[in-house]
């Protein structure tokens, strides 16, 4: 399940997203192709683990400049890459 941060984050994102797609005069694009061997429920799957263990406060974080460790930055990188993919290819629609 989506905690507040999380929610939070995605919603931004989405909105972020519709911005950029209502900016480019109707050229939208469409979704994007997921990954082979990638489902939308396969990547909510892991962001749903990312979520469990903490990664959008993390992200949080990284994003007002806080320090990580590397394997920290690996997991924020890791989250908005698959939150990417996740918005990218309209799973959340």
């Amino acid at each position: 399940m989506l905690d507040i941060r999380g929610l939070a984050i995605v919603v931004t994102a989405a909105a972020a997203l519709q911005g950029c797609a209502s900016a480019s005069g109707g050229n939208d694009p469409g979704a994007r192709p997921l990954p082979i061997g990638q489902s939308c429920q396969s990547i909510r799957g892991e962001l749903n683990r990312l979520d469990s263990r903490g990664v959008p406060a993390q992200v949080e974080r990284a994003s007002n400049g806080g320090k990580l460790s590397a394997a920290q930055r690996v997991d924020v990188d890791n989250y908005n890459r698959l939150l990417g993919q996740y918005l990218g290819s309209r799973c959340h629609v």
